[in-house]
């Protein structure tokens, strides 16, 4: 089968890495990348687009545009009469409307954004998301055809995140967190968390990362006086998983209590669950897809730091507990949610469009 590939985010995005690297994996697949690596949005449309134009073969059997590709999809539309898989992935109007707020919904932007969403499903035979429960979602919001769409895990690449064995400081517990501060994440949680286990003096929290409401979390632990928080900007995307295996124990989410952050599963727990580490995740529709609370993972109520601290220090002094859901989730990824195994479900999906 041949495959045309184009997205409008760079091909190194987990989303759209873990595709290419499972659509390789599988056999008699010949893939045609259209992709950039430019540093921003437009330039990387732009780069995609000309390349399309340029060098669109007729001969493929199937065009997948990738995340980020609602622009993408009516021009395919256009010059193709070719299926379309669309990897949606997310909503850009639930996104710049709701969880980042900058756009009101009944703006003209609002609108145009809820229009592409809308028209980029409509147009593309089968609709790509990461959970059941935001599906519905679309299904819902946009008024489509139900029919159309098709959950694909995020999952992670195994090559990269795996179990580790690796000299750790064990005088110190450390919950481990990283993440670009979106609002839907709800660090304030994790943070709040910290400030009531202060009095456990070998637990220590371990944040990496910065973004949109950086200052406001930064100046949050200032205001409270908080001591056992490491933060740290930045960390090389190949040392990741140095930083995941260090860690006792690891935060998944989302833990804000925005709708969409119960909708969808956070990428960051798939890789969490690749490196056999005990995950804490929200307690909802999404995460319960895939998870089960105390096999698998352990939940914790949304916007509740209170009880995010409670089961922090529970992992914390029942090593049984946290080796059976570090287990369980290990065999959860493993079986479910590995490129070759996501490769191996989106090449069906494939073969029946065509």
């Amino acid at each position: 089968m041949k495959i045309l590939y184009i997205c409008g985010r760079e091909p190194s995005y987990v989303r759209n890495s873990v595709i290419l690297k499972g659509l390789k994996l599988q056999k008699d697949v010949e893939l045609l990348e259209y992709t950039s690596n430019a540093e921003n949005y437009f330039k990387r449309y732009i780069s995609v687009f000309k390349k399309y134009l340029l060098r669109y073969s007729s001969d493929c059997d199937i065009v997948y545009v990738g995340f980020l590709g609602q622009p993408i999809v009516p021009i395919v539309k256009i010059l193709s009469k070719k299926p379309i898989i669309f990897d949606a992935l997310i909503s850009v109007y639930d996104t710049l409307c709701y969880d980042r707020k900058i756009f009101r919904s009944n703006s003209i932007m609002g609108k145009l954004l809820y229009h592409l969403d809308k028209a980029s499903c409509d147009l593309a035979d089968i609709v790509l998301l990461d959970t059941n429960t935001h599906i519905t979602y679309f299904v819902d919001t946009f008024k489509l055809d139900k029919n159309k769409f098709k959950r694909i895990f995020i999952g992670a690449d195994d090559n990269i995140f795996y179990p580790r064995d690796i000299n750790k400081d064990n005088d110190k517990f450390k919950v481990f967190y990283y993440g670009t501060y979106l609002p839907l994440h709800g660090i304030e949680y994790i943070v709040k968390s910290a400030k009531i286990l202060e009095n456990y003096e070998d637990i220590i929290f371990k944040i990496v990362g910065k973004g949109f409401v950086y200052k406001k979390i930064i100046n949050l632990v200032k205001k409270l006086n908080i001591k056992n928080i490491e933060f740290v900007e930045w960390v090389p995307y190949e040392e990741l998983p140095l930083e995941i295996a260090q860690a006792d124990i690891c935060l998944g989410g989302h833990f804000s209590d925005i709708d969409k952050g119960k909708r969808v599963i956070a990428g960051k727990t798939f890789q969490f669950l690749a490196m056999k580490k005990p995950v804490i995740v929200g307690n909802n529709p999404a995460n319960r897809e895939l998870l089960t609370d105390r096999k698998s993972a352990l939940f914790v109520e949304h916007a509740n730091p209170e009880d995010l601290a409670e089961k922090i220090l529970e992992l914390k002094e029942n090593e049984k507990l946290r080796e059976k859901i570090a287990e369980g989730g290990y065999k959860v990824f493993k079986e479910r949610c590995t490129p070759k195994v996501i490769g191996k479900e989106l090449l069906n999906i494939m073969k029946k469009v065509i």
